[in-house]
């Protein structure tokens, strides 16, 4: 059984991870689709910029986010001057710091769903009369599809389990930036804390694995409905 602390711990894990990929997945898709469709200068810097947060040491990442986003960064001090907004030692910053970990990942699944759809698909629709929109809403999208369920979900389970970004960027504050690996990296440190790490490191495993679980479920059923169509 939880305790209240940590139910409170898992809620605000999932607002976080949840409100991360939500925020991310236009930007996503739109990277997603820019790289494989288009092809520009630059390309290959864009892609490496996309895919940096993969290679780099998080805590680096995180000090990125903090010259950035803090109270003397550029981006942050115009947020704090223009609209009163601050992410410091705030959760919106730990979802900040979530997005930017996870958006490699779901650029990627998106980006290799883009790719496999059949172009004649969408020519074939333009000859008929339809317009780009509607081509896009209709053909490209759905096909799309599975890479972008894909996406989310991968994106969610990499959202939760971010550790090193967060606690560079917005530290590690009880109730406001302790999510599920801040909270059991806290517990490592107290004495007795063993049991409370164990439940939640087995909370994260069910997590981690129910998010993999339920993509492949969502890729699997997204495919066999386009097939039952004929599409």
């Amino acid at each position: 059984m939880l305790s209240a602390e940590e139910w409170g711990i898992v809620a605000l894990s999932l607002k976080v991870g949840g409100v991360a990929v939500l925020a991310t997945l236009p930007v996503a898709f739109a990277l997603a689709w820019l790289l494989a469709r288009y092809r520009f200068p630059g390309r290959v810097v864009l892609d490496a910029l996309v895919h940096l947060p993969l290679v780099l040491p998080p805590v680096v990442t995180g000090w990125l986010l903090l010259i950035a986003f803090g109270p003397f960064g550029p981006v942050g001090r115009s947020l704090e001057s223009w609209f009163g907004v601050s992410l410091m030692f705030r959760w919106t910053g730990a979802a900040l710091a979530a997005a930017i970990m996870a958006l490699p990942l779901m650029v990627r699944a998106m980006r290799l769903s883009i790719e496999g759809i059949d172009r004649r698909f969408e020519g074939a629709a333009r000859t008929l009369g339809a317009g780009r929109w509607h081509a896009f809403r209709t053909i490209s999208l759905p096909l799309a599809l599975p890479g972008i369920l894909a996406a989310l979900v991968l994106g969610f389970a990499r959202s939760i389990g971010e550790f090193g970004a967060t606690i560079t960027f917005v530290s590690n504050i009880p109730g406001e930036t302790r999510t599920l690996p801040l909270a059991i990296y806290s517990a490592l440190q107290v004495p007795g804390g063993e049991m409370m790490v164990t439940r939640l490191a087995l909370l994260s495993v069910a997590l981690s694995l129910g998010a993999l679980i339920l993509s492949e479920w969502l890729v699997r059923r997204t495919g066999a409905g386009r097939t039952q169509r004929g599409d």
